[in-house]
This record gives structure tokens, C-alpha cells and sequence, in this order.
């Protein structure tokens, strides 16, 4: 069973930074994609960011890039999502993924385990 734990979600004020963590328990296997989506109130999920099995690809959703970085440790228990400069419209409960790649980063059926997620709160 392979359980994800979000953590370090908060209220900030724009142009703040904050940093998520996911904990991630229970085996998984080879060619496993790690990602962040999030969703706003009223709103579909949106992908965030992914990165690939061996860590050396990242991939972000336009409205984040350049914003926001994905990583993770070596050994694949923890991922985390650094935010810079946030603005009012991040504003969602944001949740960690994992599944094997099904070959688009961004699908949303491709994730077979998700966490719960955390809110984060951007203030003008």
C-alpha cells in the first residue's frame, strides 16, 4: 500500500515563498512519475509539476513555470514543491502523486496514488 502525506501548506502574502513536502510510504515500483496538481475552489484539477523516475526531468504547468521547482530525495520517499513569488491565483489545495509514467506527465488518470493535499492560501 503506498500512502502519500502532504505537508507545509499555509496562508501567505503575495510575493511570498512557501515549501510542500510529500511523504511518500509503501513500495513502489520502477518508472515511477512524481507530481504535484492542485485545484481551486470551482475549478478542475490542474497538473503543476512532474518529475521523471531517474530525477534528471522536470516538467511544469505554464502558469508556474519559472516560479516553481519540483524535486525530490534520492531515495524517492520525500518530494517537494518550492514556491516563489506567489500570487493570489495559486491560491488551491495542492496534492502530491505517484504512479507509473503512462507517458504524459500532465494526465491525471496516469497517478494511481494521491495524498489528500494541504491548502494554500495567497492573500493580495
Amino acid at each position: 500500500q503506498v500512502q502519500l502525506v502532504e505537508s507545509g501548506g499555509g496562508l501567505v502574502q503575495a510575493g511570498e515563498s512557501l515549501k510542500l513536502s510529500c511523504t511518500i510510504s509503501g513500495r513502489t515500483g520502477s518508472n515511477y512519475a512524481m507530481a504535484w496538481f492542485r485545484q481551486a475552489p470551482g475549478k478542475e484539477r490542474e497538473f503543476v509539476a512532474a518529475i521523471s523516475w531517474g530525477g534528471s526531468n522536470t516538467y511544469y504547468g505554464d502558469t508556474v513555470a519559472g516560479r516553481f521547482t519540483i524535486s525530490r530525495n534520492n531515495a524517492k520517499t520525500t518530494l517537494y514543491l518550492q514556491m516563489n513569488n506567489l500570487k493570489p491565483e495559486d491560491t488551491a489545495v495542492y496534492s502530491c502523486a505517484t504512479g507509473r509514467y503512462s507517458g504524459d506527465y500532465k494526465f491525471i488518470g496516469g497517478y494511481a496514488y494521491w495524498g489528500q493535499g494541504t491548502q494554500v492560501t495567497v492573500s493580495s
